[in-house]
């Protein structure tokens, strides 16, 4: 049965403009409750924060949960897209029915990568420290060098499994809402429907990415609006990439 539901999830590759299209189809659906998206995502940054403020456990239930709050945003968008009114319970909708704990797998397999990844980055951290403490020890360039290099790698490494995880998290709550996919597969779905539109990606990306500075001019005021139209360019992707 699982099969049968996962091969209906496979992901199409769609032009290169794509990618910007993604960015205007979302405005289009936040201008329909524009106050409401806004009240979404400042209630979502507050729980987000108040659960980082407690140490350790906090940012694990953190970790947790994002994938139970963006399947709420994308079942909010569906809803607003199917001219339903938008409401706050909306942003909680997720943690309701059975999809709850497929949701929660995938944010405890994210906050497991996560770890893995902190673990790497605090070894080659580590060694960069060491090194330049070695170096400057002895006097010796080529050990300042090597350990500017180790850093510069854990740099590399944490930017590119930061890049490999957004990939499977991307679609993957919205593949366990709407077509019923187990976690796993939903993140491994995820990862390949992002590779093969790595185009129109690119350019989704450079363009947030020049929006994300211009939010950040006005005292970071614009990310009110980024946030939430952000989370609803997740919900067009999708729908561009696997159809409604």
């Amino acid at each position: 049965m699982e099969g049968a539901v996962t091969a209906t999830a496979d992901p199409r590759t769609v032009a290169a403009d794509r990618g910007v299209a993604w960015w205007t189809e979302a405005w289009a659906l936040f201008t329909k409750a524009a106050g409401m998206w806004i009240v979404l995502g400042i209630v979502l940054f507050l729980v987000l924060m108040v659960l980082s403020v407690v140490p350790v456990l906090g940012m694990l239930a953190a970790t947790l949960l994002v994938p139970v709050f963006m399947a709420g945003w994308v079942l909010a968008a569906r809803k607003v897209q199917g001219g339903g009114t938008l409401e706050l319970g909306d942003l909680f909708t997720a943690f309701r029915g059975d999809k709850l704990v497929p949701l929660i797998v995938v944010g405890a397999l994210l906050m497991a990568a996560t770890l893995v990844l902190g673990l790497v980055m605090g070894v080659l951290g580590i060694g960069a420290v060491f090194g330049m403490m070695a170096g400057g020890a002895t006097h010796s360039a080529g050990g300042i060098f090597a350990a500017l290099g180790a850093g510069m790698l854990a740099l590399l490494v944490g930017l590119l499994a930061g890049v490999l995880m957004a990939m499977a998290l991307w679609f993957a709550p919205s593949l366990v809402v709407f077509r019923g996919v187990a976690p796993v597969d939903a993140m491994r779905i995820s990862f390949a429907a992002s590779l093969k539109n790595m185009v129109p990606m690119l350019v989704y990306g450079l363009i947030y990415i020049a929006a994300s500075i211009v939010a950040s001019i006005p005292f970071g005021l614009g990310w009110i609006v980024l946030v939430p139209v952000t989370l609803l360019s997740v919900h067009t992707a999708y729908e561009d990439v696997f159809g409604a």
